[in-house]
């Protein structure tokens, strides 16, 4: 299902995080999951994984991951503020070194959009006092774009 590159980087993502005993926990919303699929296709990544949310509907995001509801009615499910809140709800509820969350417009009838490409990225720590934020619209439509939010968290988490 997923292209070897994507295996490649996940796979020295989680030698990394076993070597530093850090853990990973994700929040995801436009991925439905594909980031924590993409993790557990690595043999032994429960040795990192901590746990992943899927919060696709803004109640998920509010009951799950403690996302404030006047943050979702008045600046949308996607973005900054959203992606921050969902990142830090998802380090502080898990326990985990490290979270990961996105949030973006993907999915069908996104043809129809201001903006069909739009993502947002954090990744949060239990140290950081703000999430690291990364906005990806820069993004085509096309079907190797769509590895883009899988790629970029793991950029963003080897390098940083």
């Amino acid at each position: 299902m997923f292209k070897t590159a994507l295996i490649d980087k996940t796979s020295d993502l989680l030698d990394t995080c076993k070597r530093l005993d850090i853990t990973l926990t994700t929040a995801e919303s436009c991925t439905g999951g594909m980031i924590s699929a993409l993790l557990t296709e690595i043999p032994g990544s429960s040795a990192s994984l901590n746990q992943s949310y899927v919060t696709y509907a803004n109640k998920a995001k509010h009951a799950i991951l403690g996302v404030p509801t006047d943050i979702l009615r008045d600046k949308g499910a996607v973005s900054e503020e959203v992606v921050r809140a969902m990142a830090e709800g998802a380090v502080i509820i898990s326990g985990a070194s490290i979270s990961v969350a996105v949030s973006g417009i993907a999915g069908p009838g996104v043809a129809q959009r201001t903006n069909p490409s739009e993502r947002y990225i954090s990744l949060r720590t239990i140290k950081m006092k703000q999430p690291m934020i990364a906005s990806i619209s820069d993004i085509s439509g096309d079907t190797m774009s769509a590895w883009q939010p899988l790629n970029t968290p793991l950029t963003c988490l080897l390098n940083g």
